[in-house]
């Protein structure tokens, strides 16, 4: 469903980390365009 899609991540510092939804989203053919991780306050 997801593969050849890809994506942008922004995850959250408190949160879920944004390398840590690139792993998870790689594992399902997503190619990850740009990722970071951000404090949202």
């Amino acid at each position: 469903m997801f593969e050849g899609k890809k994506a942008i991540v922004l995850g959250e510092r408190d949160g879920v980390q944004g390398p840590a939804i690139v792993d998870c989203l790689k594992e399902a053919g997503v190619d990850v365009v740009y990722s970071a991780t951000e404090c949202f306050v």
